[in-house]
């Protein structure tokens, strides 16, 4: 029984990544955008409070989490390499994902600091 992994890649595998590749491209750099508009809304809406500074600090980490998703997804694009092609999709993917799930904590640590001022 061979693996999945263990396959050899086939052209339609290949487009697929390259398809994963761009969406994860375009969805990071958007999201740096929304993480950099959010800072900004804080510092206008919010008051300055300790729980104002958390937040903001959240997001940017997490605008930089994007930003690395999306260079590393652009480097993925670009290399000729097969298996720094993967290497380079895989962490791109990870960060994607580690950014996506602080963003639904800082969104969800707002909606708290908000409602409890």
């Amino acid at each position: 029984m061979k693996s999945f992994l263990a396959t050899p890649k086939s052209p339609e595998r290949s487009r697929l990544d390259d398809d994963i590749c761009v969406h994860i491209f375009t969805a990071s750099a958007a999201m740096v955008g929304v993480c950099l508009t959010v800072i900004g809304i804080i510092r206008v809406v919010i008051s300055l409070r300790r729980s104002d500074q958390v937040a903001e600090d959240m997001l940017a980490v997490n605008a930089l989490l994007y930003l690395g998703s999306c260079l590393l997804s652009y480097w993925a694009l670009r290399t000729r390499r097969l298996a720094r092609n993967h290497r380079l999709e895989r962490v791109a993917d990870i960060l994607f994902l580690l950014a996506l799930t602080l963003t639904a904590i800082s969104a969800s640590y707002m909606t708290w600091a908000i409602s409890a001022y």
